[in-house]
Order: structure tokens, then C-alpha cells, then sequence
């Protein structure tokens, strides 16, 4: 079993959060299915909190499809409206392609680069281990302790990636912010160089009339 730890040096005590996000790949993609199954179970037999569960395929294309969900008790919503939801969105749009399997989201302001530069982003991590034409499991648990998941996921060949809910939920908003940002800064550079290219084309035809003049 290769399970993610905590990045950090303190004793998982001091650092646990039991409201987290997992994402969980496997050798075999039918186990993942399995896997949901499992959640399922546990859930109900209130080892841990399914808040959502939702198996999703990448495309070769990058795209992230959902292929099968499951709801707790919980009043989570659905997968489709849920954080899980958003967090598909995220991944599977054109910001998951650029950070999958990077070590950083350059926010500029929004984050500050130094911390940056010494912790992996959640997205980032998130994204990178749903890899193209693979099946995997993406989850908002509550849990105790990473054992009664980690244990279950082992048992069909899962590696269990974990990442706080605040972790994700920060970096989908910090997303969402500079993705606007993105696109009011593309809208000016549109403006910015059809202004350029009328006032070209405005010179080229008063050089026409002045040489017309001339002659």
C-alpha cells in the first residue's frame, strides 16, 4: 500500500483534520467502483462521513467525467452541486491541465509565493493523480483517523491521496478569483490591440492621402 502522509514533521495528532478530501487511484480501474461500494459501507456502518463520493474518469483530452456517485445522509447535495462538483470543474478545465503534476498554483497576490514554493498546492496534487484514461475515486470524508480508509483502499490496490476541505476549498476560490482576473486582463489586451491595429490602419490610409496630396 503507498497511502500519502502529511507533509509535515509534527506527530499526525497535532496536524490531523478529519474533514478532508480524497483522491484515490488504482492498478486496476474496475476496483474503483468497488471502492465507492466500500465508502458506502462504511459510511453507513458510521466508521466515517461520506459527504460525497464520485468515481470519474480522465479524458485523453483532459477532460474529468463523472461515471458514478453516491450521497450520505449528510445535506451535502449532490456530487454535480457539491464541493466535489466544483472540484471537478476545476481539475477537469484548462486551470487542471496547466497545475496536474506541478508543484504550484501562481496566484500572484492571492497566495504568497514563498509559501508557495514550500508546500504543494492541493489542486495541484489533486489533479495530478487523476491521470488521463484512468478511473479514480474523489470523496468529502469525515473521518476518526486515515487508517479505516487507508486499510479499505489497500485491499483493492489503492493509493489514497488526502487533502484538507479548507485546503481545497481556499485554492477553488483563489481559482475562481484569478480565472476572472484572467479574463478581465484578456478582454483589456483585446481592446489594447484592436485600438493598436485601427490606429495603424487610420496611419497607413492618411500616408495614402497625404501621397495622393503630394502628387
Amino acid at each position: 500500500m503507498t497511502t500519502e502522509q502529511p507533509t509535515s514533521t509534527k506527530p499526525v495528532s497535532e496536524v490531523w483534520d478529519p474533514h478532508n478530501v480524497i483522491a484515490v487511484s488504482f492498478e486496476d480501474d474496475r476496483d474503483a467502483y468497488k471502492a465507492l461500494t466500500t465508502l458506502k459501507e462504511l459510511d453507513a456502518q458510521e466508521r466515517v462521513g461520506v459527504q460525497e463520493a464520485v468515481v470519474v474518469v480522465r479524458e485523453e483530452d483532459g477532460r474529468v467525467v463523472e461515471k458514478d456517485s453516491a450521497d450520505s445522509m449528510f445535506p451535502a447535495g449532490t456530487a454535480g452541486g457539491g464541493l466535489i462538483g466544483l472540484l471537478i470543474g476545476v481539475i477537469g478545465g484548462p486551470l487542471g491541465m496547466l497545475i496536474g503534476g506541478t508543484s504550484g498554483l501562481m496566484f500572484g497576490s492571492l497566495f504568497d509565493l514563498s509559501e508557495i514554493e514550500e508546500s504543494e498546492s492541493a489542486l495541484g496534487a489533486i489533479s495530478g493523480s487523476v491521470k488521463p484514461g484512468t478511473t479514480s475515486l474523489l470523496a468529502e470524508v469525515i473521518e476518526q483517523s486515515p487508517e479505516v480508509i487507508d486499510t479499505a483502499m489497500s485491499e483493492m490496490s489503492g493509493t489514497v491521496l488526502r487533502r484538507s476541505v479548507a485546503d481545497v476549498e481556499g485554492e477553488i476560490a483563489a481559482a475562481e478569483e484569478a480565472q476572472r482576473k484572467a479574463k478581465l486582463e484578456a478582454r483589456k489586451q483585446l481592446v489594447r490591440e484592436r485600438h493598436e491595429h485601427d490606429k495603424a490602419a487610420v496611419n497607413t490610409k492618411i500616408e495614402e492621402l497625404k501621397t495622393k496630396l503630394h502628387r
